[in-house]
Order: C-alpha cells, then sequence, then structure tokens
C-alpha cells in the first residue's frame, strides 16, 4: 500500500475547490488528466456527495465523493479494476488570511491485484513526482476558473 501526501497554495477559495473537484461534467479531463471523458459515468449525486466512475489509459475506479464537510472531499474508492482496500483521496483545504487555501492532498493506493500492487509501489516511490505534477496542473485548471 502507498500512501501520498501533497500540500499546495492555491490561489482559490475552498468553494472554488471543492465545486471544481464536484464538477462531473463534460472536460472533467482537463482538471484531472487521469479522468478521461470516455471512462466518466455518474451513477448517483445528491447535494453533497456522488457516485462516479472515473478513469484513463485502461486503469478505472468507481469512486464514492463526500464534500458534507465543505473544507474537504473524500473520495472512497468503491471499486476498480487496480484498487481496493483502504484506496482513494482526500483534498483538504484550509483558508489563509492572504486569500488563497492550503490544499493538503493525501492519496492511497492499496493494490487489488497484482498489478495493483504493482503500479500502486511504483506510484509511492519513481511515480510520486507525476502524481504531483498532475496535481499542479489541476491546481492550475482550478485558479483558470
Amino acid at each position: 500500500m502507498s500512501t501520498i501526501h501533497f500540500a499546495e497554495t492555491v490561489a482559490a477559495t475552498p468553494e472554488r475547490i471543492v465545486a471544481a473537484l464536484t464538477d462531473f461534467g463534460p472536460g472533467r479531463q482537463e482538471l484531472f488528466g487521469n479522468s478521461s471523458d470516455d471512462y466518466l459515468r455518474v451513477h448517483g449525486r445528491g447535494a453533497t456527495y456522488a457516485d462516479v466512475t472515473e478513469g484513463a489509459g485502461g486503469v478505472w475506479e468507481r469512486l464514492r465523493y463526500d464534500w458534507a464537510d465543505p473544507r474537504r472531499v473524500v473520495m472512497t474508492t468503491t471499486d476498480s479494476n487496480l484498487w481496493g482496500g483502504r484506496s482513494g483521496h482526500v483534498y483538504a483545504m484550509t483558508p489563509q488570511a492572504d486569500g488563497t487555501t492550503l490544499l493538503d492532498v493525501v492519496v492511497v493506493r492499496e493494490g487489488r491485484n497484482l498489478k495493483g500492487r504493482l503500479v500502486g509501489a511504483l506510484l509511492g516511490s519513481v511515480g510520486k513526482g507525476g502524481l504531483h505534477k498532475a496535481l499542479r496542473n489541476t491546481i492550475k485548471v482550478i485558479e483558470s476558473r
């Protein structure tokens, strides 16, 4: 199992960040490079939750999004071709006095099969830089909206 942590400052309010993270419309792949619009399926949605399948390049996961706490988005993996166990993502937001937001992101990858365990180990080591780059791209998109 790999647990990956990032902290970044974002020139956007927590409300704008939550709105972007929970926008499941067309063009989501601009926000998340690993979420092709071809894979995107919204199975259900309420005021503070969504049940969504997303992925790209042969890797997919079904996630339960929960944003009942306006400063925290929890994405729990409920099904995937690679991920199981405690896999998911947590985006925690802390507003700063200067109008920016400290974004704290934790990604947990627990492989459900051999391929998942191998990919998870790679993400936790050499792949961490790629995930960090993807997060920075997500932040750029959020800030430009």
